[in-house]
């Protein structure tokens, strides 16, 4: 064999050492990503989300935001539940307020017309987005800088970006013997 097929079979060998080396370790990072993405992407389909309600009484003056949080504080109260307000999103166009909260998954939509609650459901997409991204750890521990979604999608996109050269590396090292080989007869 001559010494430029020996190099390049050596570099072959390297590459498959450090493919498997990345990948065995990611292979649960990579899954992970894989399962939540397909989640996230049909979320609607799946009805992982609350279905946005619809206000009837769109003739009438807008209650105000202090009423709308108010109201949500107390229901949450009243389950037992976390007050702490995450956001509110107001959505004119449907006469709703959605509020969610800071330490639990519920999403309460409440009419912007009467601040009457019309829906409390579990934003389950919520928990799979926070899976996919890592931040359900720093959730877990209530942890508010983040730093455990920063090492977890740091980690995860160099390992991606490590897989993806060394697998174009194995790709064509092979081919790049072959014409080798085919050039030299």
């Amino acid at each position: 064999m001559s010494k430029q097929i020996q190099k390049l079979a050596k570099d072959t060998r390297f590459y498959r050492k450090l493919h498997k080396f990345i990948a065995v370790p990611m292979l649960i990072f990579m899954l992970l990503l894989g399962i939540t993405g397909l989640l996230l992407t049909w979320k609607a389909e799946l009805k992982l989300q609350p279905p946005s309600q619809k206000s009837t009484f769109t003739n009438q003056s807008l209650v105000s935001l202090v009423t709308i949080e108010k109201n949500a504080i107390q229901y949450a109260d009243s389950l037992q539940l976390s007050s702490t307000i995450n956001r509110i999103d107001y959505r004119p166009s449907k006469g709703i307020t959605k509020v969610r909260f800071e330490d639990h998954f519920t999403e309460l939509q409440i009419d912007s017309y009467t601040g009457k609650i019309m829906s409390s459901k579990q934003r389950t997409d919520n928990i799979i987005e926070m899976i996919h991204d890592g931040s359900i750890l720093d959730y877990l521990f209530k942890n508010k800088s983040e730093k455990v979604k920063l090492l977890y999608s740091s980690i995860t996109s160099l390992g991606l970006i490590l897989l993806a050269f060394s697998g174009f590396w194995l790709w064509l090292k092979p081919k790049q013997i072959k014409r080798y080989k085919i050039n030299k007869h």
